[in-house]
């Protein structure tokens, strides 16, 4: 599989420089694809049907190799099917998660929301397949596609036509106490790494892939978090509050939004920091370029450890003086659009999260207050309303209404009524003491 985009072209200083238009950016097999990845959401009956007649077409119809997790055959709801069901089953191969099962997946199809979308971007820690999502889930802002028209859609996508997104992941390292490794940007991870396994030195390094963030929390301990947040080695601020979400574009949309950050769209090269709840009226979230490198450490004298969790899962602790290393991932999940770029994210922004959603302002039926009708000095006026002797307005349903007979003249020397927005000068004094000196001759009279 690769990808193609419709370059652009500038000229600056001379030079003719391209730009690639990550937006058209589109979805090109080196040869047809023969094996797909279909996993599904658990524990909810309602997606089988659409499981069995996908993975029954895909078999049958287009002749492809289909591969499910071990899950799939202990489901009791599949198990205990008729002898048909029994029979596809049977013909399905187990995807086991080694390196040789990812060498031969061509696509993956997901049946669910957008966790069962995470969840196939953690089997993955490497390259990952295009990814195909079907909504059948609650949510469904990663999940473009509708399953009611699935053998037309799945047949553009093996047919090569479809655009791609590339939604960025964060390489996350741990490194305990004392421990000297540095996580250079660009430079792949050993597989011993992303098994969580020891660098061989004995030191204690893990590595894992996140599409939406990555979270560090105070736990269940009563104090704030210490937190100190350093960027390319250069010291940055102390996190005193909830914990901290680092996130991807894609996780912009998730805890990160919710957590009073911007939304930003997947194309967009960048990583996003939020505070949780901080216990500082200025601590705004950040918008950092993706080429960086986070290091997130337990302070030394905070009052209890942090903890982490990747994508919502593998949750673990930090003790005091073990640090966190976040950088952008060379592996980005090649995600299939159902329109395009642009339309499939505004899409969801409108029907998952209610953008901007409000009740249209309503026009006037009737406009007969807004006439306009032009002054002897050439001025446009609204009708109902009248000009003073020195050229002030005034509203006749003021006049109408107000108990005090105002002489306009008096107040309109420079002064005047602003109308629809407009500014008009208007002089305090000078109405102050005209309504003041009407009052007591109106006192006067009645005494």
């Amino acid at each position: 599989m690769k990808m193609s985009s419709s370059p652009q072209t500038t000229s600056h200083g001379g030079c003719v420089k391209a730009i690639e238009d990550s937006s058209r950016q589109r979805l090109i097999w080196n040869k047809p694809p023969r094996s797909v990845l279909v996993i599904k959401k658990i524990r909810d009956t309602s997606v089988i049907p659409p499981f069995l007649d996908l993975i029954r077409w895909l078999i049958y119809e287009k002749q492809m190799i289909v591969y499910v997790e071990p899950a799939v055959f202990e489901d009791l709801a599949l198990v205990r099917a008729d002898q048909s069901v029994l029979s596809l089953l049977e013909k399905l191969v187990t995807f086991r998660g080694n390196i040789s099962d990812h060498n031969v997946v061509d696509l993956i199809i997901c049946l669910g929301g957008d966790g069962t979308l995470l969840y196939a971007s953690s089997l993955f820690q490497g390259n990952v397949p295009p990814v195909m999502a079907f909504h059948l889930g609650s949510l469904g802002f990663l999940t473009p596609f509708q399953f009611h028209n699935y053998q037309e859609q799945v047949t553009h996508v093996l047919d090569g036509r479809a655009s791609l997104t590339l939604r960025s992941r964060l390489r996350c390292l741990i490194t305990k106490k004392n421990t000297d490794y540095r996580l250079v940007p660009g430079v792949a991870i050993s597989r011993n790494l992303i098994n969580g396994q020891t660098d061989g030195g004995g030191k204690n390094v893990s590595c894992h892939l996140v599409l939406n963030e990555v979270v560090v929390d105070r736990g269940p301990h009563p104090y704030l978090s210490n937190i100190e947040l350093f960027i390319d080695g250069k010291y940055i601020t102390t996190v005193q509050g909830d914990g901290l979400i680092v996130s991807t574009p894609t996780g912009s949309t998730a805890y990160a939004v919710a957590a009073g950050a911007s939304m930003i769209h997947p194309s967009v090269p960048a990583i996003m920091v939020t505070p949780i709840c901080p216990h500082s009226l200025s601590f705004r979230p950040i918008v950092v370029p993706a080429g960086v490198e986070l290091k997130i450490c337990v302070a030394d004298d905070s009052r209890n450890s942090a903890w982490v969790s990747f994508d919502g899962r593998k949750r673990q602790e930090l003790l005091l003086g073990d640090c966190l290393r976040v950088t952008t991932s060379i592996y980005p999940v090649p995600s299939i659009c159902s329109e395009d770029q642009i339309s499939d994210w505004f899409d969801s922004l409108a029907e998952c999260l209610h953008w901007n959603v409000r009740k249209k302002q309503r026009q006037f039926d009737d406009l007969p207050d807004f006439d306009i009708r032009t002054t002897s000095t050439g001025s446009s006026v609204p009708s109902g309303t009248t000009v003073g002797g020195g050229g002030g307005i005034s509203s006749l349903e003021e006049h109408q209404s107000s108990p005090v007979l105002m002489d306009t003249s008096s107040i309109s020397n420079g002064c005047g009524v602003g109308y629809n927005g407009s500014t008009v000068a208007h002089s305090t004094s000078s109405l102050t003491s005209s309504i003041s000196s009407q009052r007591s001759s109106s006192g006067r009279s009645s005494s």
